[in-house]
This record gives C-alpha cells, structure tokens and sequence, in this order.
C-alpha cells in the first residue's frame, strides 16, 4: 500500500528540476521510472544516475507540442514496459509575456507542451492502462500561480496550468470506473533550471514575498506527487494538493 515496488511510472520532464526529483522519489519508493524528456542528453544522465544508485529506469524521447512524437513515445514505453501504474504530467513551459504585449504565438506554443501534451499523454497511456485493467494513478503538476502566488507576464502561463487543472476534474470522472485516480498537485516557488532561465520582464507580484516555510525544494513537491500514486491512495481521486510553503497564510 506505501510503496511502488514492481510498478512502472512515467515522470514527464523528468530529467531536471521538480521532475528529476519526482524520479528519484519514485524510484525510491520502489517504481521502475521512465524518464520522459525532450532532450535526450539529460534524460540519458538521469536515467544513469538512477542506475548508478541501484534502481530501474529508462529514457524516452517526446516532444509534448508534437502529437506524432507523443504517439509514439507512449508506444515505445508500453512496448518496452507494459501499461504505466503511474503517469506524472510535469513537464511544462514558464517564460513571461506581459498580458498587453501578449501573442498567440506564445499562447499556443504555452499551451502546446503545458496542456495539450497532457491531454494527449493521458489519452494514449490511459489507453493502455484501461485495458490492462489493474487501475493506475495519474498526477497533473499545474501551479500555485491558480491560487495568487504569481507575477506579472503568466497569462500565458496560468491559461495553460488552469487548463491542466480542469483537465484533471474531467479525466478523474471519466477514468474512476476503471480504478484510475486523477489529481492535482499545485507547487509553489522552487528554484530549478527552468525558473532560473525563463525569459521575460522581472518578476513583479506576490509570488516575490517570502514564505513563512522558506522556499520550495522539487523533493516538496515530489512527496506530494507520490502520495497522490500510492496505492493506498485509492480513495482519492479529482483533488489538488498545494505545496506552499505557508504562502495561503496571511502574516
């Protein structure tokens, strides 16, 4: 019921940043992790890592905004693994466009890889994980920015991660006669490689104040994220977790 032992679960973006630490924290509780990732270097070094400390992992190339690549990539993990007990949807895009100078091209290329690459892992591993007929769990990483932690230059950012939000509601409904929960994790700010290197203006907002807890760490949000596909968590489905270190307290 606590662990993940003999089961596959698939980490989108799980090469770096929050997703590298879902990998680990997977890997830790005993699940075989394949390691989804757009560039294979990484994904590649991850997966060695995780080797190199005695777990079982594996490295598959998908580019989210491309629905030929997510196709394939979810038939060469079931090919190779079987039907996913878990799918953790973290991969996501973070630059900043202010609203006023915003352009569908940076609307469409956010929500390409934040919630439409989602959708489309989720239609294809759900697939497979309804017919080999044993449940699964399946984890959305969306954002605290749903719930105020934000700064200028997200409307790009926050439209997609609300996308994903809802997408979870829908898909919990759709999946839950099949034993598949669908939940949401919302994580506040943490600093990784992405957040680091996003592009657009400074940040500016209330996500810049501190946090009574201190700044996030992606094991944080990789503890949320593995509750949510535990097996005793079989009771909970269409729910959102938010790690924020204390920032919904007024102080």
């Amino acid at each position: 019921m606590y662990d993940l032992k003999g089961r596959v679960a698939v980490v989108t973006g799980g090469a770096s940043g929050i997703g590298a630490a879902i990998s680990r924290t997977m890997a830790e509780a005993g699940a075989f992790v394949v390691v989804v990732d757009i560039n294979r270097e990484t994904a590649e070094a991850e997966v060695a890592t995780l080797k190199e400390a005695g777990y079982g992992a594996d490295a598959v190339i998908i580019n989210l905004a491309d629905e030929v690549s997510v196709v394939a990539g979810c038939q060469e993990i079931v090919e190779k693994h079987g039907a996913p007990w878990a799918l953790v949807n973290n991969a996501g895009l973070q630059d900043r466009q202010l609203l006023l100078e915003g352009t569908v091209e940076e609307w469409d290329r956010m929500n390409a890889v934040n919630a439409r690459g989602p959708f489309l892992m989720i239609r294809e591993l759900g697939r497979d994980m309804v017919e080999k007929g044993e449940g699964g769990r399946i984890v959305n990483v969306a954002s605290l920015s749903l719930r105020g932690q934000i700064v200028k230059g997200l409307a790009c950012y926050v439209g997609s991660k609300g996308a994903l939000a809802a997408l979870t509601q829908a898909s919990a409904l759709e999946l839950v006669e099949h034993g598949i929960t669908v939940n949401t994790v919302l994580p506040g700010g943490v600093m990784t490689p992405g957040s680091l290197q996003a592009k657009g203006p400074a940040p500016e907002g209330p996500a810049c104040r501190a946090t009574p807890l201190g700044l996030c760490e992606g094991e944080d949000i990789a503890s949320a994220v593995l509750y949510f596909s535990l097996p005793a968590a079989r009771r909970v489905t269409n729910q959102t977790l938010a790690v924020d270190a204390g920032f919904s307290i007024a102080y």
